[in-house]
């Protein structure tokens, strides 16, 4: 669900550094959760001040817009709005940028220089389709006219003239490109090349105020991504190459909570396929893969049951609290006391106990994060009157098979809805590649994308709902 990586949008640098001439690129690299990955900085001199992009080679993500950017006595800092991210660092006598990042309550060391830094990520995939496709693609922008927006995407058709039923690919967590571009792997884009090639058409787009898609990513709900959603299926509605009949949605972590969300208002949805889809209500879905995740990476039982008290604690605030004035000073002293606590805590150089606390309190009162940790998904499941395709790995740290299987059964249950296939896959991981430990760490090391057995399960279902 929520990647626990610092994923999509990363990083970026420029400013006035002195005299040192500072146009150009600059090379950097994050190290998380045992990968590399690099940031790659574009600085140009405008006549008042310096104007900068950053590329994520490894996550296939190009020119990112740097908002604000300042320097002053050697000390650089910048803002990406998007990502809520700010980099702080100082230039030293070795012409290097050496500074800290942080994004959403985490903090990471980043140094910039001029070296080229090899990747550690594999960047061509054996999957990945190469140009020319074997079908129609067409680059798309449709409005959500309530939100004020516009989404940019790519729909492909098995040919560009005729009538065909397709489905919308429905991104997780995070400021995600169409492609759902991860660590040197692009899910969406072999999702679609898969179906498109065995007669099924597949708009996938852009996520809201990322890449080509305007409006306000850092500002939006998991019910507002529905809303973009649900535009994308009145979209397709109007074109006469669409087989209305037969438009469905395919969602993937986030996007398995969005999907129920759309198909149980509109009854132009006639499928939806959940793909690592989530059952349980969000507060108890973050401790689950906290807990496991801690693990996978090394802790033990009782540091990772620490850490999962701890966002229990503050979880429980949130709850409890009447309004985000009360919810902000309780967070803050509870994380502040946690904090004094730990002697051994590691902080970032010139960072209090005070900053450190108001980093976890600005990620967990974002607009997002409050809606997610107070949804229970299993409450729309009961309105979904269409047919549903269920899958998830067995091996999925992100989103614990067993438990979000069952409770999605038991809530389209609730709702009378026998129409349901669910199946769960032995060795698979929360991007259902074949793996050994289902660690995210793994993620990127794997070549494969989307196992095939996945992607012909999901073939398979959709040709078998379509003939109905």
């Amino acid at each position: 669900m929520r990647k626990l990586l610092v994923l999509v949008v990363f990083i970026l640098c420029g400013g006035y550094l002195s005299a040192q001439d500072v146009t150009g690129q600059w090379n950097g690299a994050i190290s998380i959760q045992g990968m590399q990955l690099r940031i790659v900085l574009h600085i140009e001199k405008t006549e008042k001040e310096y104007a900068a992009t950053f590329d994520s080679p490894d996550q296939g993500a190009k020119g990112i817009k740097i908002d604000t950017l300042t320097f002053s006595d050697d000390k650089l800092r910048f803002v990406v709005n998007k990502g809520r991210i700010v980099y702080e660092g100082s230039l030293n006598a070795n012409k290097k940028i050496v500074g800290t990042f942080k994004q959403a309550g985490q903090w990471f060391p980043l140094e910039f220089g001029r070296e080229t830094i090899e990747s550690d990520v594999k960047l061509v995939r054996s999957q990945e389709p190469v140009k020319p496709y074997p079908y129609y693609t067409e680059e798309i922008k449709f409005k959500n006219k309530k939100a004020g927006i516009t989404l940019a995407g790519t729909l492909s058709l098995p040919q560009k003239k005729g009538k065909f039923p397709v489905v919308v690919l429905i991104s997780g967590s995070g400021p995600q490109d169409r492609d759902e571009s991860l660590l040197g792997h692009k899910p969406f884009l072999v999702i679609a090349d898969y179906l498109t090639s065995r007669g099924m058409g597949v708009l996938r787009f852009d996520d809201r105020g990322t890449f080509a898609s305007t409006g306000d990513f850092s500002k939006a709900t998991t019910e507002d991504f529905a809303g973009d959603v649900l535009a994308a299926v009145n979209f397709l509605k109007k074109r006469g190459d669409i087989d209305k009949k037969h438009i469905g949605l395919i969602g993937h972590s986030e996007g398995g909570i969005i999907a129920p969300m759309v198909a149980a208002k509109s009854p132009d949805v006639s499928f939806i396929v959940l793909l690592a889809g989530t059952g349980i209500k969000g507060s108890d879905l973050l401790l689950l893969q906290q807990e496991l995740i801690a693990k996978s990476q090394g802790a033990t039982e009782a540091e990772a049951k620490e850490a999962v008290e701890l966002n229990r604690g503050a979880y429980k605030i949130i709850e409890e609290s009447k309004n985000m004035e009360y919810m902000k000073r309780d967070l803050t002293s509870y994380y502040v006391s946690y904090i004094g606590k730990q002697p051994d805590f590691k902080k970032p150089e010139g960072a209090t106990d005070q900053d450190i606390a108001g980093e976890y309190v600005k990620q967990l009162t974002s607009p997002w994060m409050l809606f997610f940790l107070q949804y229970d998904p299993s409450l729309i499941l009961k309105d979904v009157k269409c047919p549903v395709l269920v899958l998830n790995g067995s091996k999925d740290l992100q989103v614990p098979s067993k438990i979000n299987l069952e409770a999605i059964r038991a809530g389209l249950e609730k709702g009378g809805n026998m129409d349901v296939t669910i199946k769960e896959f032995p060795n698979m991981n929360h991007l259902f590649q074949e793996c050994e430990t289902g660690a995210i760490e793994e993620y990127a090391k794997i070549d494969q994308t989307v196992s095939p057995i996945v992607l012909n399960e999901i073939a398979k279902w959709l040709a078998k709902e379509v003939k109905k």
